[in-house]
């Protein structure tokens, strides 16, 4: 058989993996063999990550989205509620659940109110509670929008929901979405970076950063604490690096020969930049996210060598490197804290929301400092988000259950307003009151920080200019100086 006759599957599946040996990293397992439907350019495709202009001055230039999983208590943290308090115990009043359904076993609980201390904070006058003292030192810092609304009361559904405007696989993420549209800002490092610290990880798994129906070179890519973050990334020991240059410029040569016989499957350049990515992460991954290059003070800042802060510590220590370094979107999912594995507190909420908060508090607080101190912040964006929040009423005595109705979320930095708070909930915390903002108005505001049109930001598949909130999304203005 002659080789244009070959077939490039049949080629990739028999040759896939000794050439994922040899290019090494997570981007070769993961991203270029994965499976990617394919999609119709709108324009002839140049360098899947060179960078490409904005529609209009954004001040952000990197994201930093802290994804709290499993979903905190907004009344526990910084949605006060004294009338919650005097509640406490009390069967839930009938006004309180008109739109609401109910899905927790046994009906709605009493109303639970957990056992805080409330404190304002800054010129704002924000309330936090003392399970986030370290966050209230910023409050004039941060645009809290406290009206948050979802569709759905499923981890995994929510989720991807919030990631990717998608309540099925198969959407693309909005870091994937973000890459997309402005490409790399530094050849040597994935643009999209993914950081969690154990636990459950993000509910539902890689599909939350997935690139979906976008070219696989814009996937996120999982970065892992520890001193190798990319498993499988360093050359083989009996591989010279001509040997690997070589292999990899028989992969080039193949590639592009197939390549311009399909000029408008984007699958295959995808492929090519995404080896040549990971070859020249090989050297660049490593150093950037050393935190051992920081001072001994800044690493004490973020909580490194304390057991309760550490790992979270060191990966919002390493999303500052990172964005520093020209990393577009760079998601960091809280996790394991002490025998919890995330914020989802049916049961004991007060022994949970303690020790995640201790987790995230210290370091989220250094990191804001730290962003600012650097002349970073004006231009990252720094994002607190949840996939919903939780109930007033009670579970199981000690807990509260997911609650889609009413839930908080903030953003800071990159023009935002600091000190500020749109939208509220009801006297008990349950349901947004008012106008809500949806996920879909969330993506879209943080698309329009960066200089993106979210109805502008498309991408032609199966005959349809897709964009990454589907139809939906209002830019929240109000959150903007």
């Amino acid at each position: 058989m002659s080789n244009d006759k070959l077939s490039r599957r049949d080629f990739l599946a028999s040759a896939g993996k000794g050439a994922a040996y040899t290019v090494g990293g997570m981007i070769g397992v993961t991203g270029i063999f994965s499976p990617v439907m394919a999609a119709e350019p709108e324009a002839p495709v140049a360098n899947f990550l060179d960078p490409k202009p904005t529609h209009y001055p954004g001040k952000a230039k990197s994201v930093i989205w802290l994804h709290q999983n499993g979903a905190p208590a907004a009344q526990d943290l910084f949605d006060y509620k004294p009338e919650l308090v005097k509640l406490h115990n009390q069967e839930i009043p009938e006004s309180f659940l008109k739109g609401v359904q109910v899905n927790t076993q046994g009906g709605a609980g009493k109303l639970l109110a957990s056992d805080r201390k409330w404190k304002q904070y800054g010129q704002s006058g924000k309330w936090f509670s003392d399970l986030l003292p370290n966050l209230g030192t910023h409050a004039d810092e941060l645009a809290f929008i406290h009206s948050m609304e979802t569709i759905g009361a499923t981890h995994d559904i929510s989720t991807m929901l919030l990631n990717s405007s998608g309540a099925v696989p198969g959407r693309p993420t909005l870091g994937a979405w973000v890459t997309y549209a402005l490409g790399s800002g530094n050849p040597n490092l994935p643009p999209y970076v993914v950081l969690s610290n154990g636990g459950r990880g993000l509910a539902g798994g890689s599909v939350n950063y997935s690139a979906g129906f976008l070219p696989a070179v814009y996937q996120g890519v999982p970065l892992q604490l520890g001193e190798t973050p990319i498993l499988y990334l360093d050359r083989p020991e009996l591989l010279s690096s001509r040997q690997q240059r070589d292999s990899l410029d028989f992969l080039r040569d193949f590639n592009k020969r197939q390549a311009a016989k399909r000029p408008a499957d984007t699958e295959l350049k995808a492929r090519l930049e995404a080896y040549e990515l990971a070859y020249r992460m090989q050297t660049t991954v490593p150093d950037v996210v050393d935190i051992n290059k920081e001072s001994a003070a800044t690493r004490t800042a973020y909580g490194i060598g304390t057991d309760e802060t550490n790992d979270y510590g060191t990966n919002l220590l390493r999303a500052r490197r990172l964005v520093e370094n020209g990393v577009r979107f760079v998601q960091v999912v809280s996790g394991k804290a002490g025998k919890y594995n995330d914020w989802d507190a049916h049961t004991d909420l007060e022994g949970n929301h303690k020790a995640q908060a201790k987790m995230v508090d210290k370091p989220i607080a250094a990191l804001l400092t730290d962003l600012k101190e650097r002349g970073l912040l004006d231009s990252t964006l720094v994002v607190w988000t949840a996939e919903f929040g939780r109930t007033s009423y009670g579970q199981s005595g000690t807990g509260r259950d997911h609650n889609p109705w009413g839930y908080t979320q903030w953003l800071a930095g990159a023009g935002t307003k600091g000190g500020s708070t749109l939208g509220q909930t009801d006297e008990i915390g349950l349901k947004a009151v008012g106008k809500a903002v949806t996920t879909y108005d969330f993506q879209a505001t943080v698309l329009h920080a960066l200089g993106l049109n979210h109805l502008k930001t498309t991408f032609l598949y199966n005959g349809r200019s897709e964009r990454p909130t589907v139809v939906y999304g209002d830019i929240v203005k109000e959150v903007f100086a």
